[in-house]
């Protein structure tokens, strides 16, 4: 993709436009990729302040790079605390002190619950997926749930194979085509914004059911310069 003269990757796009919806103050739960990447450019472009959790157990992590799991030695190194896993679900999430959490998946339905158990029936699956890990904690008891998915047919689809987790506190679901939020009382999932260079009629074709479309679409502001060079010099960091 590109705008004007600076050129900049769909996944680059995706990491830009999940860390603009991040605020300073706000408790985070991250997990590793692309939603890494994301939170930890918003504490290093507008949210300073921003508190990163990782499941391992490491609160108010500061990395200089990309952490390459959660078992990661730079986050408990950069934490202002490390604590037990049980601690962090029992005490942090489930308590309410999370305000935002990130979650991926392999698929997502209009009401963005969301699959990442199966691929096929339970019992016989054509895929095994890695399950539900804190997901389902995550989606119940994290005050609003943002989730980062590439957008095709086989990842956006009308019947989820498995629900590992409710949609119901989803606001935003960033890809790489575009931003979709739930509306009406229904709650379904509709393009509100689309990145540069692709149309509402892609973001259709790359979704399994009959994509609604807002008629406030806007396009999304393509990355700036200070953006992409804080990202890409997390991902230097971690390559290196």
């Amino acid at each position: 993709m590109s705008s004007a003269t600076i050129t900049f990757t769909s996944d680059e796009m995706m990491a830009v436009a999940a860390a603009r919806l991040l605020h300073d103050g706000m408790v985070c739960f991250v997990g590793i990729g692309l939603p890494s990447q994301a939170a930890n450019l918003a504490r290093r472009t507008s949210a300073p302040g921003l508190v990163l959790v990782y499941e391992s157990g490491t609160i108010g992590a500061k990395p200089t790079r990309l952490p390459l799991s959660i078992g990661d030695g730079e986050l408990a190194d950069t934490a202002i605390a490390v604590v037990s896993v049980p601690e962090i679900f029992a005490y942090w999430l489930q308590a309410g002190r999370i305000d935002v959490g990130f979650l991926g998946a392999a698929q997502i339905d209009r009401h963005a619950n969301l699959n990442s158990t199966v691929i096929g029936s339970y019992d016989e699956p054509k895929v095994r997926l890695p399950g539900a890990g804190g997901a389902p904690e995550i989606a119940t008891s994290a005050k609003e749930v943002f989730v980062m998915l590439r957008q095709s047919p086989r990842s956006f689809v009308s019947e989820l194979d498995f629900r590992t987790s409710s949609g119901g506190a989803v606001s935003t679901v960033v890809t790489d085509l575009g931003v979709l939020q739930p509306r009406g009382e229904e709650r379904e999932l509709t393009l509100t914004s689309v990145h540069p260079g692709v149309d509402a009629d892609q973001a259709r074709e790359a979704t399994g059911w009959d994509l609604e479309v807002a008629d406030d679409l806007t396009v999304t502001p393509a990355p700036g310069e200070a953006e992409l060079a804080a990202l890409r010099e997390l991902e230097a960091k971690g390559e290196a």
